[in-house]
């Protein structure tokens, strides 16, 4: 069942530089939420916040599966994915030197996730009939294309509830970063899971969106009720648009 993620008034960054202030969201279950900003606005911090890669300095960050809050802030990145929150990294973060499936097994570390591990590899290569092919090549040799399919099926190897996907489009040519927002969206239906992306291409974006939040220095500039209500907003029309 998928669950809700809830970011209340979060600030955090790296040192003395303040990244985000005061961001909030909520992404109901069952949705796909685009967070859209140009780089160097905040996306990836946010995503690192909610994955437990990054501890913001004051803010809530939580969960609430079955009417139970839980809360994500101060949990380590481990305790998380076992939470059933898995992410997909900006810039794959694969082991190069591992194969396919090697890689897409490390994503079934987690307790919940070890027992179905024939299972879910056998979803993946369905799903990624490239990779059913290429399993015993190893990541560092595939194209970035490829490499992309590998880190969102090492991500559904973890069984999860809420996938965080972040940057899914950098490095790819156009017609690979439209098969691939299609496809995540194509796993999120199947898996019935709750999609957080992060993400710059607002035209790719846009296509599998419930709704979404634009950020600019770290902040929400606006929050749209609906895919329309973005593609209508004067913030995509200045930055995306070119209007």
């Amino acid at each position: 069942m998928a669950n809700r993620i809830v970011v209340e008034n979060v600030n955090a960054g790296y040192g003395a530089v303040r990244v985000l202030h005061d961001v909030s969201l909520t992404v109901e279950a069952g949705e796909t939420v685009v967070l859209l900003g140009t780089n160097g606005n905040g996306k990836s911090t946010l995503m690192k916040c909610i994955a437990g890669l990054l501890q913001p300095e004051s803010g809530a960050i939580y969960m609430e599966a079955d009417g139970e809050r839980i809360d994500l802030a101060g949990k380590t990145p481990e305790e998380i994915v076992n939470l059933g929150i898995a992410m997909v990294p900006e810039g794959r973060r694969l082991f190069p030197k591992l194969t396919v499936t090697e890689n897409l097994q490390l994503g079934a570390y987690r307790s919940g996730a070890r027992g179905k591990i024939a299972q879910n590899l056998a979803f993946c290569f369905e799903a990624f009939p490239a990779l059913a092919e290429r399993r015993r090549q190893l990541a560092g040799s595939m194209s970035g294309g490829e490499q992309q399919m590998v880190a969102v099926a090492r991500a559904l190897m973890s069984s999860p509830s809420i996938l965080l996907v972040d940057e899914p489009s950098v490095g790819l040519a156009p017609i690979l970063v439209s098969r691939m927002i299609a496809k995540i969206k194509e796993l999120k239906d199947e898996r019935r899971m709750t999609v957080l992306m992060a993400e710059q291409n607002f035209n790719q974006a846009i296509k599998i969106a419930d709704r979404g939040y634009i950020i600019v220095h770290g902040e929400i500039a606006f929050e749209g009720e609906s895919a329309e209500a973005l593609k209508n907003n004067e913030l995509v029309k200045q930055y995306y648009l070119g209007a």
